[in-house]
């Protein structure tokens, strides 16, 4: 089976693209497929595949679905659909600049500020974030007191204590603010926090150092994907928590490994992301055999 698909990135978090329109054949939830093709040995190699689907709410344009290198599906990447808007675009099957996408966290919309076939600027309306415990699916019976959400909730990993902050942006996320991101040993932490019996869907962790008030530094370790360059829905987790702790400005810039994202709250309390999504190239693979 011949598979033609696009090689997108922002900001570092790359996918594949494939347009289900036209294959149709190809989007069956094959884990061990999306595997392979994940593979950075073995297959074309991303942190992600995005599948281009039909709406099935009249309210959207598109449908996105997005599925980690281990299989399992997110429910939405803010990187990934700021790719997808570019690519709608880039393969003209949109005339649009202000689109309206169905993904498993509900409507998103992405408006392209500037287009490029190279590179595109993509402003994204993220929706609300959500502090709720029931959001970040909690093992309430592991919780040390009776709380309703998570701030500065102390977990022991390790050996060490880490003060977690609690936020769904569609996906569950906790943020942790520390001094210093060098003494983070991510690979290392980053999984046993993710996989922690707390979470039973497991969960996105975002390290925060401040820089100032209008300024984060932050690295990310995504759930079914590992340590990533970048994560949009992360971004705004970490955005959403120091706003709500008054630890930041409204409008931040947010560095990450692979690049910066802007993010700032609206007057509806929706957040706001702008930043870049890159064409890498266009190929076709094999699978299944010769």
């Amino acid at each position: 089976m011949k598979l033609q698909f696009l090689k997108m990135h922002g900001l570092g978090n790359d996918f594949i693209m494939i347009n289900g329109l036209v294959q149709k054949n190809i989007y069956n939830n094959d884990q061990e497929l999306i595997k392979m093709l994940c593979d950075r040995h073995f297959g074309v190699g991303a942190d992600g595949i995005i599948f281009i689907l039909k709406a099935q709410q009249k309210e959207a344009d598109f449908k996105m679905r997005i599925f980690n290198p281990d299989g399992s599906e997110a429910e939405m990447c803010g990187n990934g659909i700021r790719c997808l808007a570019h690519y709608l675009k880039l393969n003209n099957l949109t005339d649009k600049n202000k689109l309206v996408i169905e993904t498993l966290a509900g409507l998103i919309k992405p408006e392209i500020l500037k287009y490029n076939k190279e590179q595109s600027i993509v402003k994204v309306n993220m929706g609300h974030a959500h502090f709720s415990l029931n959001k970040l699916a909690i093992n309430k019976n592991l919780l040390k007191s009776k709380i309703d959400k998570l701030s500065d909730y102390p977990l022991k990993i390790a050996e060490k204590k880490y003060l977690l902050n609690g936020v769904s942006m569609g996906n569950p996320h906790v943020v942790i603010f520390v001094d210093d991101l060098n003494n983070i040993d991510l690979d290392n932490v980053g999984p046993l926090i993710e996989e922690h019996p707390l979470f039973l869907q497991a969960i996105n962790v975002e390290f925060v150092k401040i820089v100032d008030k209008n300024e984060l530094d932050v690295i990310v370790w995504e759930r079914g994907a590992g340590a990533t360059l970048a994560c949009g829905t992360g971004a705004c987790a970490v955005a959403a928590v120091s706003l709500d702790q008054n630890r930041a400005n409204n409008d931040l810039k947010l560095n990450l490994p692979g690049g910066p994202l802007q993010i700032y709250k609206n007057d509806h309390g929706e957040m706001m992301m702008t930043g870049p999504s890159t064409f890498v190239y266009k190929g076709e693979i094999k699978t299944g055999g010769i």
